[in-house]
């Protein structure tokens, strides 16, 4: 093991006056380099400027870094490179183990166009779709799988997906995957791959159950930390209204027009269908996404809402995981936060990549002593002004202070 970590403050590296090296100089080949440019890519983040050459030169690696810190181009680029061509169908030779199958869609999204530049194929599989369609994929060939556990073991004991010729094995999002419940599944994979390989693991964290699969499967890590900034209650605006039951939706259709993207939080999937449909009688380009829904929907609502296709995702707070999008400008507590820490995740959504927002929580009378609570508890001092769907200032809510002007 490494003594030190290597470790850099993301938000150093795109200064002007410390220009990160190109992908080429960190040794990405000219195909997948200009691939990245045509796709306006010119510079890699911090994640991929610490462990691209590591990952490259062939050792293990060990990354700290959180979601949105581009660990997809830190492990996609190296994998798509090194791995050689499946000579078998059923044995990619590249694997990309994921906590969920959102997150298997973006990974596979990405790497799919920049595979087709150096001849590799990459096929996704994951949970809560046709098995059918899948495995005709694979049968088509794949040289590296984009996969959940769950679903990759049922392939596998199928016998139309084997680990057995892996040259390089993905573990990304390794805290979520322990979170989740899934290294049990991740253990039995990782010890099915016969073939001595090299193992890629990005956590949020690393400590216990993800250090367990660093000591385990992988052979003297190098370890890369970025240094990401926690979003705190100072990089957003926070609102806070009263709101009559019969005149919330309205409310909070309202609040939508005056804003472009929008991420509504309910905390069950019930009440999300019912915000959503509400939305849509108020002419709001609205859709729900929760477990319940199939994925084939999941997957239109999360594009719509990544294109600007839809206006407000209303999400429950699990569903809300596979959700990565940098633009949203507005976050809106249909229902309040439980508690302080999944305020701040729910409304950190809107101070991603350096953005700044406006967080919105919509208080009934029976709650307002919880809110109360829960404003303390983040050091907010910011008052609970009663509104009506006719406001006018609800159309915008970032300029108007309820503070000096309620």
């Amino acid at each position: 093991m490494d003594d030190q970590p290597g470790a850099v403050d993301e938000a150093a590296i795109p200064a002007d006056e410390a220009l990160p090296p190109t992908f080429e100089e960190l040794g990405v080949v000219p195909e997948l380099a200009a691939a990245l440019l045509a796709d306006g890519i010119e510079r890699p983040f911090a994640i991929q400027v610490l462990t691209i050459a590591d990952a490259l030169a062939g050792r293990d690696v060990c990354g700290k870094a959180k979601t949105g810190s581009g660990k997809t181009l830190a492990f996609g680029l190296p994998l798509l490179q090194r791995v050689p061509k499946a000579k078998d169908h059923s044995m990619p030779r590249g694997l990309v183990l994921v906590p969920t199958r959102e997150l298997a869609l973006q990974v596979a999204e990405e790497l799919i166009p920049l595979g087709v530049h150096v001849d590799r194929k990459v096929v996704a599989v994951y949970g809560g779709a046709p098995m059918e369609k899948q495995i005709k994929q694979l049968e088509r060939g794949a040289d590296v799988i984009v996969a959940t556990p769950g679903r990759l073991i049922d392939l596998i004991e199928r016998k139309v997906a084997s680990v057995a010729e892996l040259d390089m094995v993905v573990v990304d999002e390794a805290d979520r995957m322990a979170d989740m419940g899934f290294l049990p599944q991740v253990e039995w994979i990782l010890r099915h791959a016969e073939r001595e390989h090299q193992t890629l693991l990005f956590s949020a964290t690393l400590d216990g159950a993800t250090a367990v699969l660093v000591e385990r499967y992988q052979h003297d890590p190098v370890r890369h930390e970025v240094e990401s900034r926690q979003v705190t209650v100072e990089e957003m605006q926070h609102r806070f209204f009263h709101v009559h039951d019969m005149d919330k939706i309205k409310v909070a259709a309202a609040l939508v027009r005056g804003a472009n993207k929008v991420i509504l939080f309910t905390n069950t999937k019930r009440y999300a269908d019912r915000v959503a449909s509400e939305l849509q009688h108020e002419g709001i380009k609205a859709a729900a996404i929760h477990g319940d829904l199939r994925q084939n929907f999941r997957e239109k609502a999360l594009a719509d809402f990544t294109e600007g296709k839809l206006s407000v995702l209303v999400a429950t707070d699990v569903a809300a995981r596979g959700i990565h999008v940098d633009d949203v400008d507005m976050v809106i507590h249909a229902d309040p936060s439980d508690d302080h820490k999944a305020y701040l995740h729910r409304s950190g959504r809107t101070a991603r990549a350096g953005g700044t927002g406006v967080a919105v929580t919509l208080v009934l009378w029976n709650q307002e002593l919880d809110v109360k609570r829960l404003q303390r508890k983040l050091g907010i001092d910011e008052p609970i002004i009663e509104v009506f769907s006719n406001d006018k200032r609800l159309a915008d809510v970032v300029s108007w202070d309820p503070a000096t002007d309620s």
